[in-house]
């Protein structure tokens, strides 16, 4: 299986998020290899479900289209276990609490470790009740990925000293979606972090132009990008294949060093 730090061994990492069953199963299947392709070093899939509460208006679209087009949770998991053997880059699920804990935590980390899935981002568990989820996952090593908001700077200390992964940096308050300015002083959050951990810190929320991906992997060790691609493939639908390769090939080529 791939591992999480294998996307920062020695580089910048470049992660696209695309949204599973976006505009459907199959094709997301192309488009997650379409993305390894175009030189994502991981790919962050995100997994359908009726209250994005963390997602802006595209990719909660995205979310929509993906059940519309009847993608359900073990859908998702045939989907990714599909691809499983042509991935050579890490994958990771981005979920809600709700599917987790239905499904099953066992049951659910049983199934990453199977399909290739090698750590989880779950946006809605509060940092203090990790513990039982991290529990589980780690008997089928997989990693729980905590996010740090620009809210959080009292809690960097305990948060940074028992993440795993890589931790998810928040650009900026309130939901994912293309901004055209990030504001917050996001050196001093990654300053902050790496004084107790050697954990990889990732930028996320708004990033969409090389400029920005050449500005925040500088400050970080890799770059978040969601919903801009997420945006071409509800432009294109089954179409997007070329318009996001170049996309991607285009943020990946910002990345600071490159």
């Amino acid at each position: 299986m791939n591992r999480i730090h294998d996307a920062f061994q020695n580089q910048k990492a470049f992660i696209a998020y695309l949204m599973a069953g976006d505009p459907n199963l199959a094709i997301s299947a192309e488009y997650i290899l379409t993305a390894q392709e175009a030189g994502a070093d991981m790919i962050e899939i995100g997994i359908p479900f009726s209250d994005p509460i963390a997602e802006g208006e595209v990719i909660q679209a995205a979310s929509a289209r993906a059940q519309a087009a009847g993608t359900r949770l073990d859908g998702v998991f045939e989907m990714v276990a599909s691809i499983k053997d042509q991935m050579r880059i890490p994958m990771v699920f981005m979920t809600y609490l709700n599917p987790v804990f239905v499904y099953g935590y066992e049951r659910f980390f049983a199934k990453c470790t199977e399909i290739g899935i090698c750590g989880v981002i779950i946006p809605d568990l509060p940092f203090e009740e990790q513990s039982e989820a991290k529990s589980i996952a780690a008997k089928h090593n997989i990693e729980i990925i905590t996010l740090v908001a620009p809210t959080s700077e009292k809690r960097i200390a305990t948060i940074a000293e028992s993440a795993e992964g890589f931790i998810y940096l928040v650009s900026s308050m309130g939901v994912t979606g293309v901004r055209s300015e990030i504001t917050t002083d996001l050196s001093a959050i990654v300053s902050a972090i790496k004084k107790h951990t050697n954990i990889p810190v990732a930028i996320g929320f708004g990033i969409s132009t090389p400029e920005q991906v050449g500005y925040y992997s500088a400050i970080a060790d890799g770059v978040i990008v969601g919903s801009a691609i997420v945006r071409i493939i509800g432009q294109h639908g089954e179409d997007a294949k070329p318009a996001m390769c170049e996309y991607i090939q285009r943020m990946k080529q910002g990345l600071a060093g490159v």
